[in-house]
């Protein structure tokens, strides 16, 4: 599930859910046995008698130095907890206790509010960056703001699966029509991509899973000696932090979901990325409205079809003349999937496609060339994001599945189908066992009341999965941004939703109705081109 950071219409989720014919692997094991939880009973156990040591953080981290770090050991496998230990590096910035950056009247401390932005291979060691921004800094004068990377992620027993030169080769093709011939090509990297995550790993491969994640974050919780946990999950997050909430209920305090993965156990994951493409494709034709909108501004055409177009011409002109070298249709498909993230990319992906059938290139080569600094990162996330999916549910392992259900989709929604599909498809191919997902639900009033915030056209988490999540978590409340699509709502430029965020943390609020809606925020401006 592309996320990292997603409404999708009934009539489509029932024909989704009917590709799936081919259920996977049969190798799949039961969710959590005894001794895996009385393994994170005995970790959360060590872990708060040890806490955790914040100082200086590492030069490689890029924090300023009013943010300390620390880590926290959690054991590879929670059946074994006295066996290989590995350990997740954490961020922290003090509850500043105050409700304004120069003083004011002292805010009670609520505890460390935990956040994890999603992926899965996404690391959220930034987060106390945003405590002097004006939507959190109510939210940081009670909360002890901890951000933390996942097993696998960065520094925290960092999972490779090929090397990061050849991971960020470029330029690459993008067919949204593939050959029979390129079908094949991809499918032998998938199936070398699989074979180097398991010769890079070893047995350890296995551990990187959901439930491992949810583990590990109730022994975090411990460490920072909380008997509760705060926690905020964007995309991914929201997954595994609903896992985290069915196995430990009597744990959580307080609760933020924003932008819900769908949770449902036919859905992880072959489903839920189907789904996603076409989202995906709903969120494509946003975009290219809005661009027409203001074709006085762009001159790409006055009609959606009319910029999809100009959008073709300038990917063929990539095909056989990549942009500064680099950028082909596989970095120009990259850097417009973006736009299907955030909106805030729309007046730049539009400026640097005009400039491109203009005659200059510069915008767009600046904007989706990869970055050579970044190469190692991505690999990194790209793998974990790689074992987690693979691990924890049964995929299609014959490609006719995978071939049929992808060519059907992509008749419909072909922006993003097959560049998912490449991306999930060393899954088929995986040496590790599988996992049977957790089927997330609580009993009434056994958990907290909790915060769902979506947006009703987000294409990386499509809507439906919120409501979903909503539907299996009694007592919990779901805030929809009426006809927007960000990915990841929560402080962002919406008042309406920040209000419910903030009410919800600082004292526990929550709509009566179950189910509240805020308008959409405001479209972006366009930006001029000369």
């Amino acid at each position: 599930m592309r996320a990292a950071p997603a409404v999708y219409a009934a009539a489509g989720s029932l024909v989704l859910t009917a590709l799936v014919a081919v259920p996977g692997r049969a190798d799949t094991q039961a969710p959590p046995d005894r001794a895996e939880l009385r393994g994170t009973a005995v970790a959360a156990a060590r872990a708060a008698a040890t806490g955790i040591t914040f100082g200086a953080c590492a030069a490689a981290e890029h924090l300023p130095a009013y943010i300390k770090c620390g880590t926290v050991s959690v054991p590879l496998d929670y059946a074994h907890p006295a066996g290989k230990q590995i350990r997740l590096t954490v961020s922290r910035v003090k509850a500043t206790g105050t409700t304004a950056p120069k003083g004011g009247r002292p805010v009670r401390r609520q505890g460390s509010l935990v956040f994890n932005p999603g992926g899965p291979g996404a690391s959220g060691m930034y987060f106390p960056l945003v405590g002097p921004m004006p939507e959190w800094r109510r939210i940081a004068s009670a909360y002890d703001l901890v951000g933390y990377a996942p097993r696998g992620v960065g520094r925290s027993a960092p999972l490779s699966c090929e090397n990061p030169k050849r991971f960020a080769k470029a330029p690459t093709q993008a067919p949204t029509q593939p050959s029979a011939s390129y079908k094949l090509e991809r499918i032998a990297q998938a199936k070398a991509y699989a074979q180097g995550c398991a010769k890079n790993a070893g047995d350890a491969l296995r551990h990187y899973t959901t439930l491992n994640n949810a583990r590990d974050l109730d022994v975090l919780r411990a460490g920072l000696g909380e008997q509760k946990l705060n926690f905020m999950g964007s995309s991914y997050g929201t997954y595994f932090g609903a896992v985290y909430a069915t196995l430990f209920p009597t744990h959580v305090r307080r609760m933020v979901f924003d932008s819900a993965v769908n949770p449902d156990p036919k859905q992880i994951w072959y489903t839920n990325n189907l789904v996603q493409s076409v989202a995906f494709e709903r969120r494509w034709a946003d975009f290219r409205k809005w661009v027409a909108k203001h074709n006085k501004t762009y001159h790409l055409g006055a009609t959606a079809a009319d910029v999809q177009q100009s959008y073709e011409k300038v990917r063929a002109r990539l095909a056989s003349e990549p942009a500064g070298g680099t950028v082909g249709p596989g970095q120009l498909q990259s850097a417009y999937l973006q736009a299907g993230y955030y909106d805030d990319y729309w007046a730049m992906r539009a400026s640097a496609l005009s400039e491109y059938l203009k005659g200059n290139p510069k915008p767009l080569a600046e904007q989706a060339a990869p970055r050579a600094a970044a190469a190692a990162g991505n690999e990194n996330s790209t793998a974990v994001y790689t074992a987690v999916e693979c691990n924890d549910a049964a995929w299609p392992t014959d490609f006719r599945v995978w071939d049929r259900d992808n060519t059907q989709l992509a008749r419909r929604a072909p922006f993003e189908t097959w560049d998912n599909a490449w991306m999930n498809l060393p899954c088929a191919y995986w040496p590790a066992p599988r996992r049977r997902p957790v089927d997330v639900r609580t009993a009434p009033g056994a958990l907290p009341p909790t915060l769902i915030l979506a947006a009703e056209r987000d294409a990386a988490t499509p809507y439906e999965g919120a409501r979903e999540l909503w539907r299996r978590l009694p007592g919990s409340v779901l805030v929809t941004e009426r006809g927007a699509g960000t990915h990841g709502i929560a402080a962002g430029p919406n008042k309406c939703v920040n209000s419910h965020l903030d009410a919800y943390l600082m004292e526990g609020r929550i709509p009566v109705t179950r189910a509240a809606a805020c308008a959409p925020h405001p479209e972006p401006a366009p930006l001029a081109v000369d």
